[in-house]
């Protein structure tokens, strides 16, 4: 009967509207009728989708600068890619066989795109960027406006004042609720893509090439995230209003910390990419014929089904082929005849019986824990090595996109092979797994004493070692009217002290010397420096950038040895559930990972990142952007937070290989002569209640 109903649909598909099609009419179609095409088109299509999810981690810092946002919100913003898609990955397993799928893929994609043309709207509808707001314009005058002016001549504080208008507030609030809907879109338009596409391919390749084909797919979707730090080096080098230069150029350097990179172009980038993916799955059908191959290979398995069948990476279930064909095929004709009313009324008793079992719920509770650091070192990982060690976010997602994403991905495939290739038994994959997390907490122990302490600002940051004279806004600058929300830092490099702006350090007038490569700013006359000196334009460099290259080496060594317990952790929780509840599990697995992890944590790590903050910048009276940070307490909660994830996975595989080793005891202290009555139990409680439970 598969072979009948296998032949019967590749003689309609392959003719694409039957014998009587003109031989032209059936060539254009030939491609989208190869399983091979579509594993490509699909590698394409979630590269690019992870690009574009991912984009948005590796300018995270530069959008706070830009729009003003505190960590907390933009950790928000970042969670709210994952609202849309955990509301409905739930219902995608009901409609999973009554829609056409590519044509669902080609949808999802299509919202995805729009979704990242919305996320580049609020560059284009916002003012252009004004890294000076005590001048009109950004022009040379800018350094100038910040300039130690007695109170007599300086201007009045209106100019502020005025900016603070209803619409100015309006503005802001519409601009970050564009970017909180966009990010809804990007969550909801990929909800399909990757849960159809595997179906699909599983469906219509043969059974021995659909892990191979699966393999392929994954091993390309994984250099999403590295080439979506990778863009983001790229476009950050650029400025943020690249579309829009105002006539006397920029006196900023990617090194200022207020410069703001093109970030908008990015999403822009990757969108088009999406899009350009999206297109070829219109043209795949609806059903698409089986592989020669598979064809082939069922009538040889189907002539020899007394033989015995030769070992392979298959399950033991393909020791009677027309069996589990025949079976597979029963639960593919119960699944669609589930009513939407029936499906509501399984779920809830099956999530129940699957969150029940022991080794399931620590393991997903352990994958919680894990997942929960590795959400917040992708969306602050790059704006901690920004303020830690003072170095550009073009290099920061340099390292990350080159080192630490690698790495992950070198320990989720060393990771399998160690599971596939040492046939390690669920006990064993507990040892793995907790031999894994516990190198990963050890080697995140050196990361708490690898860091810069913050240097010295005047009248924020006091160091009593360096000059116990300072006080807040020292004496010296109280002639001057220096504006409260101005942000211009100099530095003056023979104490490492660094000002606000110049009118802090109480200096009058600036100086422009042609360096080697670009103009370098001094200024000069300097009240608050010995001996009238000058300050240099810019923030003070750190100490010890150097030391960056190491915590990223430890960091990266971390990823790689989190990731390892990727595989064998999910190969417990697929040999810990009843066979007919693993597809369901696997679903409220991955619901869970997005509910407790990837929704909460970054809103987690970046109100911890918030409370470090020593100096805000104001708006309209409201905290914006954080401008200075406290290094150390930046570091001890930072790495505090991925330290206590990273214990609760310890402690929850700990308790997985316990439970294992005392399940194995129990099975050993058992008489052999149990085991044929235990399984005979087993095949009585299963025939009534497996068609309606194997059906969601």
């Amino acid at each position: 009967m598969p072979d009948k109903d296998s032949k019967a649909t590749m003689d309609t598909e392959d003719t694409y509207g039957g014998k009587a099609s003109s031989e032209p009419q059936n060539l254009r179609p030939r491609v989208f009728h190869s399983i091979k095409f579509f594993v490509l088109c699909h590698s394409l299509l979630q590269l690019a989708q992870l690009m574009i999810s991912g984009y948005l981690k590796s300018s995270i810092s530069t959008v706070e600068k830009r729009f003003g946002l505190s960590s907390q919100t933009s950790g928000l913003l970042a969670a709210f890619n994952e609202v849309g898609n955990t509301a409905l990955i739930v219902f995608v397993s009901y409609f999973g066989s009554r829609v056409h799928r590519p044509r669902m893929i080609g949808c999802g994609a299509v919202l995805v795109a729009l979704a990242g043309l919305l996320m580049t709207l609020p560059h284009f509808i916002s003012e252009p960027y004004r890294y000076d707001h005590s001048s009109p314009e950004d022009m040379s005058q800018d350094s100038e406006a910040s300039l130690c002016l007695p109170m007599t001549s300086a201007p009045a504080p209106t100019p502020s004042n005025d900016s603070c208008s209803s619409y100015t507030e309006a503005q802001h609030l519409g601009v970050v609720g564009i970017m909180f809907i966009a990010q809804t879109l990007l969550g909801v338009g990929g909800v399909p893509i990757q849960p159809f596409g595997i179906s699909y391919i599983d469906d219509f390749a043969h059974h021995s090439n659909s892990p191979l084909y699966l393999g392929i797919l994954f091993a390309v979707t994984m250099m999403g995230p590295g080439m979506a730090y990778g863009l983001g080096s790229l476009m950050l080098r650029l400025y943020v209003d690249i579309d829009r230069m105002p006539e006397g150029g920029i006196n900023l350097t990617s090194k200022d910390p207020r410069w703001v990179g093109a970030w908008w172009l990015g999403f822009l980038i990757s969108a088009g990419m999406v899009a350009l993916a999206a297109s070829p799955y219109f043209f795949f059908p609806r059903e698409m014929p089986k592989e020669t191959h598979e064809l082939r290979c069922r009538r040889k398995f189907l002539a020899d089904a007394s033989s015995p069948v030769s070992k392979g990476e298959n399950s033991p279930s393909e020791q009677n082929p027309g069996e589990s064909l025949k079976k597979q095929d029963d639960l593919v004709q119960i699944a669609p005849n589930l009513s939407v009313i029936k499906f509501i009324k399984v779920f809830p008793r099956v999530l129940l019986r699957t969150l029940r079992h022991p080794i399931f719920l620590l393991v997903v509770l352990s994958q919680v824990c894990m997942s929960c650091m590795v959400a917040g070192m992708a969306t602050f990982l790059p704006k901690f090595l920004e303020r830690q060690f003072s170095i550009t976010a073009s290099y920061a997602n340099l390292l990350i996109g080159g080192l630490t994403i690698p790495s992950a991905i070198v320990g989720i495939v060393v990771g399998g092979v160690l599971v596939k290739r040492l046939h390690l038994s669920p006990m064993r994959c507990g040892a793995l797994c907790l031999l894994g997390s516990l190198l990963c907490l050890l080697f995140n122990l050196p990361l708490f004493f690898i860091g810069c302490s913050t240097h010295q600002i005047a009248g924020i940051i006091h160091q009593p070692s360096t000059q116990p004279g300072l006080e807040l806004f020292p004496g010296c600058a109280e002639p001057c009217s220096c504006p409260s929300d101005d942000f211009n830092p100099v530095c003056d490099p023979s104490t490492r002290v660094e000002y606000i702006t110049p009118c802090h350090a109480g200096c009058t007038s600036q100086v422009a010397q042609e360096g080697l490569d670009k103009s370098q700013v001094f200024y000069t006359n300097c009240s608050c420096v010995s001996g009238r000196g000058r300050v240099l334009a810019g923030s003070c460099d750190s100490a010890c950038s150097h030391l960056v290259l190491p915590f990223i080496l430890l960091v990266s060594l971390g990823a790689a040895l989190a990731s390892l317990t990727h595989t064998p952790s999910f190969m417990l929780i697929l040999r810990g559930v009843k066979k007919e509840d693993k597809t369901l599990a696997v679903g409220i697995q991955f619901m869970l990972l997005r509910v407790l992890a990837w929704m909460p944590s970054p809103v987690i790590h970046g109100s911890a990142i918030d409370t470090t903050c020593v100096h805000w910048a104001l708006s309209c009276g409201r905290r914006a952007v954080c401008r200075y940070y406290d290094h150390d307490l930046l570091r001890n909660r930072f790495i505090g937070l991925q330290f206590f994830f990273k214990t609760g996975s310890l402690v929850c595989f700990a308790l997985v290989l316990a439970i294992l080793r005392q399940q194995s005891k129990e099975a050993g202290d058992k008489s052999t002569a149990s085991s044929p009555g235990l399984e005979q139990q087993r095949l009585m409680l299963g025939p009534k209640k497996q068609p309606e439970d194997s059906s969601v």
